[in-house]
């Protein structure tokens, strides 16, 4: 019996490919769309602008909830809720509150069409974007981006970039990734650990095309395992691999996808110190991660953050960014846990 029970949990665990969400705004209770467009409308009238009210109400709405309030909005001043916030916000917090008027999936393609045109690819945002979203994220991505640019991300993409590089980018884009199974595949995870230390380690030179095609087309809990069975091949691990085997935004990319495969909160915990550390605070990554993952995965961030580096990211954003950017980060991450 307890074999068949513990086979019963491995279905339930595994079954699906939603990954769980953790979100720190969530939909407000007691939700009155016409009385917080009210608000807002008196916070834009104001002389010198109400910027606290605003933040208030939008950080503190789910994105389905500041539709409606867009709505409302517009059939009482009748004018655009999102015009009128341009007008009368600015500079970081403007960008935040404009985000927070996109849903996920708007977010990061506008980010990710961001980092595309104009002279010169922006590839760290490129890369951050591409191999940290799920499958079924990215798949949300390219119809929205299509819808917004009446382009396709994938011809965007590699018309943007190149060699190995592109591909590897493409082979996420093209959402191969296989759902994760019901049941553990042993075989399967030996032979792709073996195919990776083949194509890698092994040999002079490296089959890149195997590293991608495995590392774009297998579940992440399938490929959790294998990394764990790849150190009884290699003398190094994945990650120690790639970054002897391959080089540039290749090598990045290929990091951070497998960062992500093993503990995706902590990679973005991990982005957000280095850009609240480094000089001059990178501060679109700071506001990119915060506003693509407020409504996914931030509190689970915020609690890797903390246990990563000692502190909390409240404490983080109070030291390094100060007036209404501070106020609108703080209210996104919520209480301190």
């Amino acid at each position: 019996m307890a074999m068949v029970s513990e086979f019963l949990g491995q279905l339930s665990l595994n079954i699906g490919s939603h990954e769980p969400k953790f979100p720190t705004v969530v939909p407000a209770k007691d939700f009155d769309p016409g009385r917080d467009a009210a608000r807002i409308e008196t916070a834009i009238k104001t002389k010198g602008v109400d910027e606290q009210t605003i933040i208030d109400v939008l950080t503190k709405r789910s994105y389905p909830q500041r539709r409606e309030i867009a709505f409302e909005y517009e059939k009482r001043a009748k004018k655009d809720m999102i015009t009128a916030l341009k007008g009368a916000l600015s500079g970081s917090l403007e960008t935040v509150i404009l985000g927070l008027m996109k849903s996920t999936a708007q977010y990061d393609a506008s980010e990710i069409r961001g980092s595309i045109k104009g002279l010169g690819t922006d590839e760290e945002t490129l890369i951050e974007l591409l191999c940290s979203r799920s499958n079924e994220e990215l798949l949300e991505i390219k119809k929205v981006y299509k819808e917004l640019f009446k382009k396709d991300l994938d011809k965007d993409v590699s018309g943007d970039t190149s060699g190995n590089f592109a591909k590897l980018l493409l082979a996420l884009v093209q959402t191969k990734r296989a759902d994760p199974a019901a049941v553990v595949d042993y075989e399967k995870i030996d032979t792709d650990a073996r195919a990776l230390y083949d194509a890698g380690i092994k040999i002079k030179g490296t089959d890149v095309a195997t590293w991608i095609s495995i590392l774009s087309e297998r579940s992440v809990p399938h490929l959790q395992k294998v990394f764990q069975r790849y150190k009884s091949y290699s003398p190094y691990d994945m990650q120690e691999s790639i970054v002897k085997e391959v080089k540039g935004d290749l090598q990045k990319s290929f990091l951070v996808l497998v960062q992500c495969f093993e503990n995706k909160q902590l990679y973005f915990a991990k982005r957000l110190n280095e850009a609240m550390k480094s000089k001059g605070a990178k501060e679109k990554m700071v506001t990119r991660i915060i506003v693509s993952r407020c409504e996914v995965d931030l509190k689970k961030i915020c609690s890797e953050y903390k246990s990563n580096f000692g502190q909390s990211l409240q404490k983080t954003i109070l030291e390094h960014t100060k007036g209404d950017y501070q106020k609108v980060l703080l209210s996104l991450c919520g209480p301190e846990e």
